[in-house]
């Protein structure tokens, strides 16, 4: 029966995370905002975002977060759409965002791992569809 499912590949959907003045933190720290960007020239239906951090802090010490869920129900072509606020103490955390979704009658899913340390602004690229800058993970 798992032989019967066709597993195409996920093209054209990015996890983008990005700085935004909108989402400082409590004690004044640099706000970081994370996409979900559809490139495809189609829509992105029922979709599911899981995410979560995960990892060793410098102390030794294993650390795992909640594990969100967001549901969006769909993202137009060639656009993108907020998915959660991102704290920078989790940067030094391997941050995942599993993203679920379908096209027509076809269910996609793809994991978006974004590793310690890579959110930082020597990373930052422009990314079109924002026309801001960010970290891209495509």
């Amino acid at each position: 029966m798992k032989d019967d499912i066709i597993f195409d590949p996920v093209e054209g959907v990015s996890v983008a995370v990005v700085p935004d003045e909108n989402a400082a933190t409590e004690d004044g720290k640099q706000g970081w905002q994370v996409y979900l960007l559809n490139s495809n020239p189609f829509p992105l239906r029922n979709v599911i975002v899981s995410s979560n951090g995960y990892g060793i802090r410098t102390n030794g010490e294993a650390v795992r977060t909640s594990t969100l869920r967001h549901v969006i129900l769909e993202v137009e072509p060639q656009s993108a759409v907020p998915i959660e606020p991102i704290d920078p103490d989790l940067f030094q955390l391997n941050n995942q965002y599993w993203v679920s979704y379908y096209r027509g009658p076809q269910i996609f899913d793809k994991k978006y791992i974004f590793v310690p340390d890579s959110i930082v602004p020597a990373n930052l690229i422009h990314i079109a569809l924002l026309d801001r800058e960010g970290v891209l993970h495509s």
